[in-house]
């Protein structure tokens, strides 16, 4: 989740919504994010929300978060008017697979009792494969979920180890042979690619081990240098260069040239797989701006055009929802114009592309030159990115919001 907070407004003390927020809640997809803040080791390129024990000391533990969680949800049911069936739930961090099987199924049970299930709902954890076991992965399928991502990041021992990932370079092909063990069909490895010292040798290794997994679904993100990180201070003092953008482009198009050999079809910049079911509908609610209620310490939600975000402490998160408080540090009400730009953002990465009446007439021009210029290609009114406009999507945005 995002690390600093977005300007807004400060969010009520009962958690409460606009009316235009709750019309037509239950009629769109509705998706639940759980966030467990808790990581036995801070990886040095992370800036996500969370605590390792000897950053938390005695002010948080995960019992104190569950029963906080508990509060949440049912503080949510109530603003929302009536439980929404959620169509996907995804437990991510954090490292989830820290609560183990049976701490996950409390969650889902969490989940259920004030929400519930949609058939046939998506229900994902993130996994570290070095927390996890045969008997883990038992243990999840048969509290419910139904899909597992493993974060391998690489496969060369050297790449983990500027990256300040503690598994073995071959735990994350064995921990996907043990869901798929289980009974799990969807299971998805991460990738991150463009790591000082990564060679195109390691990276072949790399994509070499997710093939011989047999997942259905790899995520493959360029490394970003985040400010705050060990990794920033490492590359600030010389101890690392930079990612290099050649590399990375060069990096993508293995990526994208090996997943698409071997089955995989991208259906998001990142992201691959090998079926329309094996795509995370989680993900695609949140790049199609559908509505989703975040819980946890600064996990951030959205529904009906309203985004508010959380307390990011644990022991703040909980203690506001032991006094009846909603832990929404602020909102933000989202104009109609705010909307169009955010599904010019996020829509443009999906493969089936953007309609092209969601451009203003300035940007329709430039999709126009895009066009010309070999980064976008017309479809059924749609603008859909090249495999040229993939490398620089970032740029075509900007393009079409001039």
């Amino acid at each position: 989740m995002p690390s600093a907070l977005p300007e807004g407004e400060p969010a009520p003390a009962d958690g409460t919504l606009p009316s235009s927020a709750l019309a037509g809640v239950g009629s769109r997809p509705f998706g639940i994010y759980v966030h467990v803040p808790f990581c036995a080791t801070r990886c040095g390129y992370c800036d996500f929300n969370t605590y390792t024990p000897g950053e938390l000391g005695s002010s948080a533990s995960p019992e104190s978060w569950l029963e906080g969680l508990r509060r949440e949800l049912d503080l949510a049911a109530s603003v929302l008017g009536s439980p929404v069936p959620a169509s996907t739930v995804f437990v991510g961090g954090g490292t989830p697979s820290l609560l183990g099987a049976s701490g996950l199924a409390d969650v889902l049970d969490a989940v259920c009792s004030s929400f519930g299930l949609a058939p046939g709902a998506e229900v994902t954890t993130e996994s570290n494969p070095e927390s996890t076991s045969a008997s883990f992965f038992d243990g999840i399928r048969s509290a419910g979920y139904t899909r597992v991502s493993l974060g391998m990041q690489s496969a060369a021992r050297h790449v983990l180890a500027v990256l300040d990932r503690k598994h073995t370079p071959g735990r994350p092909v064995d921990a996907a042979r043990e869901a798929r063990a289980a009974g799990f069909e969807h299971v998805n490895l991460d990738l991150i690619y463009g790591t000082p010292g990564e060679r195109p040798a390691d990276l072949a290794a790399s994509l070499d081990a997710v093939l011989e997994a047999g997942v259905d679904h790899v995520s493959a993100y360029a490394l970003i240098v985040e400010d705050g990180t060990g990794l920033a201070r490492r590359i600030r003092r010389g101890d690392l260069p930079m990612p290099d953008d050649d590399v990375l482009a060069s990096s993508y198009e293995m990526v994208d040239s090996t997943l698409s050999g071997a089955g995989f079809d991208w259906y998001e910049v990142s992201n691959w797989a090998t079926s329309v079911e094996a795509r995370c509908q989680h993900n695609v609610l949140y790049w199609k701006g559908a509505d989703w209620w975040g819980f946890g310490p600064g996990a951030h939600s959205h529904v009906g055009g309203v985004r508010f975000w959380n307390v990011k402490h644990p022991a703040r998160y909980s203690s506001l929802l032991a006094e009846g408080k909603s832990p929404a540090a602020g909102r933000e009400l989202l104009t109609d114009e705010d909307r169009r730009v955010e599904r010019v953002l996020l829509e443009l990465r999906l493969a089936e592309g953007l309609p092209m009446d969601v451009l203003d007439s300035a940007g329709r021009e430039e999709a126009k030159q895009a066009i010309a210029d070999g980064l976008l290609e017309p479809f059924d009114d749609r603008c859909v990115l090249t495999d040229r406009g993939r490398l620089l999507a970032d740029a075509v945005v900007r393009r079409l919001l001039p």
